[in-house]
Order: C-alpha cells, then sequence, then structure tokens
C-alpha cells in the first residue's frame, strides 16, 4: 500500500532489548509502518543488512521481532548473491524498506554494484516508506559522518542524495559526532544537516521534513547550517511516540 507521496523516516534508534527474543522493534520501525497506510493485513517489511554484511545470525533476530510485532518480514541479501530474483519487483510490493546500520561507505557501494542506487530512487517515488538507522539513516541523503574507514570519523559525501541534506546520526551518544557536523558544515564539506539523538526519527514528505517523532524522553533532533565560516544549531522538540 504505496503512500500517496515519498515518504523516508531517518532514524537512530528502533530496536529495544526483550525478554523472550533478542530485541524487539521499538517505535521508529512501528511508526515506518504507520507512516505507510497499510490496513487490513500483516505489513510487508523488507529488511537490508548490506552495511554490516548481511549477518544471518542478526537476520534471523530480525525475523523474530518481526514475528513478535505482526510483520510480513523479509530479508534483502546481496551476500554472496541477491537472495531474490526479482529485486525491484518484491521492493515495490513492499510497505516499508528498513536498512540496517554499519558502513555506510561499504553500503553504498555494494548497492551501486548493484544498481539499487536507481532502483530505490524508483521504489521511493512509488510511495514505499523508506526508512532505517545510523548508515540506513545516511544512506538517504547526501552525506554524514561515518566511522566506515576506521575508528576517526570522516565525512562521507557520496549518499544517494534522495534528501538533500547532510545527515547526523548518533548525535547525543556519541561525543566526536556533533563537533565534526559542524566543522563540515561551516567549512562547506555538508549543507545544512539534520541531525538525530539516539531514539529520534525525521519524517520527510518528498524532499521536505515534516516532523521529528522519539521512542524514547528526553531526546532532540537538530537542524544545523552554515553562517559565514560558522555552524549554527537549532534544535527540534520530537513528538513522543507511543511504546508499542
Amino acid at each position: 500500500m504505496p503512500t500517496d507521496q515519498p515518504t523516508i523516516l531517518a532514524t537512530s534508534g528502533g530496536y529495544r532489548f526483550a525478554d523472550r527474543t533478542r530485541f524487539e522493534f521499538d517505535g521508529l520501525v512501528h511508526h515506518a509502518v504507520e507512516l505507510s497506510g497499510v490496513t487490513g493485513r500483516r505489513p510487508r517489511v523488507t529488511v537490508l543488512g548490506t552495511a554490516s554484511g548481511d549477518q544471518r545470525a542478526f537476520a534471523d533476530d530480525l525475523h523474530e521481532a518481526g514475528r513478535v510485532a505482526g510483520f510480513d518480514l523479509t530479508n534483502l541479501h546481496l551476500f554472496p548473491m541477491p537472495n531474490l530474483d526479482d529485486v525491484e519487483g518484491h521492493l515495490l510490493e513492499q510497505d516499508v524498506v528498513w536498512v540496517n546500520g554499519g558502513s555506510v561507505a561499504n553500503l553504498l557501494a555494494v548497492w551501486r554494484v548493484h544498481e539499487l542506487d536507481a532502483v530505490f530512487r524508483r521504489v521511493w517515488e512509488a510511495g514505499v516508506v523508506l526508512s532505517g538507522v545510523s548508515a540506513g539513516s545516511i544512506c538517504w541523503y547526501l552525506g554524514g559522518t561515518t566511522d566506515s574507514f576506521g575508528p576517526e570519523l570522516r565525512a562521507v559525501t557520496n549518499g544517494l542524495g534522495f534528501l538533500p541534506y547532510g545527515n547526523g546520526v548518533h548525535y547525543d551518544s556519541e561525543g566526536r559526532r556533533r563537533p565534526l557536523v559542524h566543522r563540515l558544515v561551516a567549512d562547506g564539506t555538508l549543507p545544512t544537516t539534520h541531525c538525530t539523538d539516539d531514539g529520534v526519527g525525521l519524517v520527510y514528505r518528498g524532499t521536505e521534513l515534516v516532523e521529528a517523532v522519539t521512542e524514547a524522553d528526553g531526546k532532540g533532533a537538530y537542524i544545523v547550517t552554515r553562517d559565514g565560516d560558522e555552524a549554527r544549531e537549532e534544535r527540534l522538540e520530537p513528538r513522543r511516540l507511543p511504546t508499542p
């Protein structure tokens, strides 16, 4: 059930620890499904673990989380080869595509080898909700900050660019993220950059930021803009999502 306009939910969250399973889907994943507008059947959600090398054990945990949430969940693996015959056809039938974290630099390289950059643009334009956490957030933007290349954070500037901004994830939990975002915006490496504390997501309709939401109390979202040779930060107060 596609939305009536292209929709992205870019996040720094989505999971919580559980009692009977390793983790469950938290409010942000459920909100991605809500944004799709699906009713009357099990939501169709496809997860990509490209950024962490399609780890099968984690994929099993995701299936358990999907079962608990009542989703019809599919893992799209690209290693050692795509596990689906018609990747684009499958994605177009989904309500939500969720992309896990890891190395955004590796994710972008692998996706481009498989021409998924063009596929995802068509899927997005068709109204399937695109979402994800960390690397699965940055990928939809022009770029952001990443530890893909080593412990020292660096800029990545070759994102898919569906959203014409930079993206800063884990803004409150990793101390080097905020100052690097400010430096990269101030020197023009990144454009205006939208950032999320852990547990926060940003909702876009088309390329317009329409709302910040959170699954955790006391968290914020931020817009960092360039002012001369300095960076200016504006805090956005997110709407608290219900706990699933």
